[in-house]
């Protein structure tokens, strides 16, 4: 109840704190979520187990349960935001439906299937072509190879750095010993000097964290979004909830259409990829230079809604 007036809360009230995201640190904007720069109260994982509440998934159903539905907890009715859920009619054929919670839905049943459909559409979305592949591959090892040429060089200046001040040092502690300086002074200039070397530590260790081969992790990435519709048309329904949550967001689907956000690095992947499919229908063949992938600021942004499907 409310602390001064002393009465009680209303339900709605209670419900429309419940649905805040910005109680885990994010908010939404035009349908689309976004990470807020403060820091949330509490985590995004008991937010959405909140949110599976009160969307119903955790009503009583039998201990023994016989279906893995492929989509569960991915999809979210586009009229209402409430969850898609999935539901077996005549013992086989799988439907997904909205849970109503908000009330009566005009959102129709919709197969398995058609939804499988439109999610291969989204996930051919971030594929291309063998041949940009090999050549993306081809300039980031170039690439990567310039830049580590250049962070071993730094780190040499460096470390040549931190031994002159280990010889200030050993030099002046041996005047120490001597009585040539005394010990304030020994050991003010000795403390500018390690406070200095740490700063330079921290340099190398930066520069050694950049020279990683974060390539071939970027190269393995392009290689997933190269066979990711394969991959899911081929997996089991728990792998495939697993690929579309590590590429795709925010999954809608409204009116037998299917919207999403592609995660990053993938809208960067499926905007070059969507400019490279433009570039070769235009052309009638392949671009030789694979313009499209140089890191272009005026790429045109791939369309993330799929046609109807029936």
């Amino acid at each position: 109840m409310y602390r001064k007036r002393r009465n009680p809360v209303p339900t709605s009230t209670v419900h429309k704190i419940l649905r805040n995201r910005a109680y885990c640190g994010e908010y939404d904007y035009n349908g689309v979520t976004y990470q807020g720069k403060y820091e949330g109260i509490i985590t995004k994982e008991l937010w959405q187990e909140v949110q599976d509440v009160l969307d119903g998934r955790h009503r009583k159903r039998p201990k023994k349960r016989t279906h893995n539905f492929a989509f569960s907890g991915l999809i979210t009715c586009g009229h209402c935001g409430c969850a898609m859920v999935g539901e077996i009619k005549k013992g086989r054929y799988v439907y997904y439906h909205c849970t109503g919670y908000r009330g009566k839905c005009p959102e129709p049943y919709t197969r398995e299937e058609v939804l499988e459909r439109a999610f291969t559409a989204l996930l051919k979305g971030i594929s291309f072509a063998p041949d940009v592949l090999a050549w993306v591959t081809r300039a980031l090892r170039e690439s990567h190879t310039d830049e580590k040429r250049l962070h071993d060089e730094a780190i040499s200046k460096l470390q040549a750095e931190h031994r002159r001040l280990q010889d200030r040092i050993d030099a002046m502690y041996m005047d120490k010993l001597d009585g040539r300086i005394d010990n304030d002074f020994f050991d003010r200039k000795a403390g500018e000097f390690r406070s200095e070397q740490g700063r330079i530590m921290r340099d190398v260790t930066a520069h050694q964290n950049a020279n990683r081969s974060y390539v071939e992790e970027g190269v393995r990435l392009l290689e997933l979004a190269q066979r990711a519709h394969q991959l899911f048309e081929s997996q089991l329904p728990k792998e495939k909830r697993k690929l579309l949550d590590f590429v795709l967001s925010n999954s809608r689907w409204k009116d037998g259409r299917l919207e999403a956000d592609y995660r990053q690095p993938f809208d960067l992947i499926a905007s070059a990829a969507f400019a490279d499919r433009q570039g070769r229908a235009g052309s009638g063949s392949g671009n030789d230079d694979f313009g499209n992938w140089r890191g272009r600021r005026d790429l045109n942004p791939c369309p993330r809604r799929e046609k109807p499907m029936s």
